[in-house]
């Protein structure tokens, strides 16, 4: 399982999440505030097929509303699996 650095970071409207799969599997996709607080879920529990995939986040909350600029840690899982790291939206 890989998960890439979102691209481009810093960002600003919008970011590219890369990550491959070795087996089809349910994922989640999940941003997180720094206090981990979750923001936005991009990807919640969906069949995926084992290969490249991306999705893109647009700076914005589960709610529609743009985040403040500041640090961000996106997360994928799956079963007992979690892989996480960190990127930064500048206003």
């Amino acid at each position: 399982y890989k998960l890439e650095q979102n691209y481009p970071n810093p960002f600003n409207p919008s970011t590219k999440i890369a990550f491959t799969l070795p087996v089809n599997n349910k994922i989640s996709l999940k941003v997180y505030d720094i206090l981990g607080k979750e923001v936005r879920t991009l990807i919640n529990g969906e069949d995926y097929v084992k290969g490249p995939h991306s999705v893109t986040w647009d700076g914005k909350n589960n709610f529609g509303a743009s985040v403040a600029s500041g640090t961000y840690i996106y997360k994928l899982s799956f079963n007992t699996f979690e892989k996480s790291m960190k990127m930064m939206l500048l206003k």
